[in-house]
This record gives structure tokens, C-alpha cells and sequence, in this order.
């Protein structure tokens, strides 16, 4: 019955989710110079992933925060808010952040998201859940999950962000190469 429901709820999510949002995101990042990845938790494993099939299937200079001993060190001597921005200090405005977040950046819960957005000196995206956060607040498109049941939104946001980046690695405005499988 769980599964019935859960799998019924990705349908509805599938019908609702901005399909227009998602072609205009692959729009903008197929022209910009470099995109810089991030996410917390579960985000940040979507985010390396994310990195790498944009690298590998469309050509693009995509780079998550992948780097544990520079994440932990960041952390401990400067703290959790600034983890991302020493990385981020090197973009141009010709560059993109595309945040995963389930949240987007909710205070007191991703101070490292707020930071890096607010700070963030080129284009902002989004892949995140319902509410947004301070992401939707700043970013050119935030394509928001939309669930409604609470006790899913974590799973079927990070769910989705997969569901999200796959489509834009085969979109015909970004991929370069097809996938072997």
C-alpha cells in the first residue's frame, strides 16, 4: 500500500512539476561559461552527480563541491555558513550556481545555501522543493518540487532533483553525447 501511494504521489508530482522551467534551464545553462553545483546532505550527493553527467554527456564545466577534506576543514576553522564560499570566490558572472536543496535555503536550517546564493556573482538556479527557500526568493529559475504530502517532501524533492538533471542531460540543447545504456 506504502509503495502504491508513494509511487502514485511521483505520477502527480511527474504532471505538476514546470516542464517550461526545465527546457528555459537547459537554455541558460547550455551558454554559460562555468556551472557550480552544491547541496547538503543527500543534495550534495545529487550535486556530484549532477557535475559529472554534465561534464561527461554535454560538455559542460560543471563542478560540485566534491572535495571532503577541503568541506570538513572549511567547516571546522570557518564554519558551517561559509563552507561553499571560498570555492565560489573564483566565479565570474559569466558562471551559474545551480542549487539542490530541499529547503532551498530555510533560516536556521542551510546557512551554507543562504551564504552562497546571496553571495553568488553570476546566474542562480534551482532545483528544489515546494517552498523554496531563499533559493526561489533569488534565483533567475527555481524549479520547485511540488509535494504536498509532508512526510515525502525530503524523499521525492531529492528524488526529482535526479528526475530534473537527467532530463537536462538528454535535452537536445545540452547533450553531446548519448548515454551508453
Amino acid at each position: 500500500m506504502h509503495a502504491r501511494k508513494f509511487f502514485l504521489e511521483a505520477e502527480w508530482i511527474c504532471q505538476r512539476i514546470d516542464h517550461d522551467a526545465i527546457d528555459r534551464l537547459a537554455a541558460r545553462l547550455s551558454v554559460v561559461k562555468k556551472v557550480y553545483i552544491i547541496g547538503l546532505g543527500g543534495s550534495l550527493a545529487n550535486a556530484i552527480h549532477m557535475a559529472a553527467d554534465l561534464r561527461k554527456l554535454c560538455e559542460v564545466d560543471a563542478e560540485a563541491f566534491d572535495n571532503i577534506a577541503e568541506l570538513t576543514a572549511r567547516a571546522n576553522d570557518e564554519g558551517m555558513a561559509t563552507i561553499f564560499s571560498g570555492w565560489l570566490s573564483r566565479a565570474t558572472k559569466d558562471d551559474a550556481l545551480v542549487v539542490l536543496s530541499v529547503g532551498g535555503g530555510a533560516p536556521g536550517v542551510s546557512a551554507a545555501i543562504i551564504r552562497a546564493v546571496h553571495t553568488f556573482c553570476g546566474a542562480i538556479f534551482g532545483i528544489v522543493g515546494p517552498d523554496g527557500g531563499y533559493t526561489a526568493e533569488r534565483a533567475e529559475i527555481a524549479i520547485r518540487v511540488p509535494v504536498e504530502n509532508k512526510a515525502h517532501i525530503t524523499p521525492q524533492t531529492e528524488a526529482f532533483q535526479a528526475l530534473v538533471w537527467h532530463c537536462l542531460v538528454s535535452h537536445p540543447l545540452l547533450q553531446k553525447h548519448a548515454t551508453k545504456w
